[in-house]
């Protein structure tokens, strides 16, 4: 009953829902609108690019209002090398993928699998942590994973998250990084001759709307700890889905 009850439900009201959640999750932590859409567009069945062209205008549109007013918060020296070692690569395996049209959820699955764990074994703790430890493999690595799965923020947000700053530090870097992984990625879908559907612009509005209500009411209070616990939660049963996804097609 449940399962024909959302069924029931149109397909634009359950794109609203969940931008409205992802987006509230991204004006927390800088990411979240991709790193959460794209698994669950993918999951409702939506091909890759059409996912990107659906998040990438509102990820970019939230982060554009965070680093407007917090840029002075920004780790610069983190921010150049996300410049020179990840973009490049980013644009090169989102033309890949492009191309070739390949399922890549057994690879997201995979990998929010292996993250969501990070807080629950230490045996995985220790290998991401060491990954994360040589920057130039980390660099590389999140350029790869976010050119073919557009899950490289949950690499970024590890990585920053395991440095020593305060919240808007942290945030802000993020925010920073996620806006220029969305602004090269909207160039190269373009340079394929994707086009987006125009009458879907409204989900900016939404997203900037939700990004102002939980900038507002909500940042200031939420720990890092609690975000952890759940974004690794969520990160393992997303993993977990799109793989039975994979195998069940």
């Amino acid at each position: 009953m449940r399962q024909i009850f959302i069924n029931w439900i149109p397909s634009e009201m359950k794109i609203i829902v969940l931008l409205i959640i992802t987006s509230a999750i991204q004006s927390l932590f800088g990411v979240g609108v991709l790193l959460f859409g794209t698994p669950i567009l993918l999951l409702m069945g939506h091909p890759f690019i059409e996912s990107l062209l659906i998040l990438l205008p509102v990820s970019l549109s939230i982060n554009i209002l965070q680093i407007s007013k917090d840029y002075k918060y920004v780790d610069y020296s983190f921010y150049r090398n996300i410049l020179v070692l990840t973009i490049p690569l980013i644009v090169l395996f989102l033309y890949f993928v492009a191309k070739i049209e390949m399922d890549v959820s057994l690879g997201i699955g995979i990998l929010l699998i292996v993250i969501g764990l990070k807080n629950y074994s230490n045996i995985v703790k220790i290998y991401l942590d060491k990954l994360l430890s040589y920057n130039k493999v980390f660099f590389v690595m999140t350029g790869i994973i976010h050119g073919m799965t557009n899950l490289g923020g949950s690499l970024l947000t590890a990585k920053v998250f395991s440095k020593d700053m305060d919240k808007l530090e942290k945030r802000s870097t993020v925010a920073i990084s996620y806006l220029t992984f969305a602004v090269f990625q909207i160039f190269t879908i373009v340079a394929l001759e994707y086009r987006p559907d125009w009458s879907n612009f409204y989900y900016i509005a939404i997203g900037m709307s939700t990004y102002l209500i939980v900038n507002k009411l909500v940042f200031q209070k939420i720990t890092n700890n609690k975000y952890d616990k759940l974004f690794a939660v969520f990160l393992f049963i997303s993993g977990v889905s799109l793989i039975i996804k994979y195998f069940s097609w």
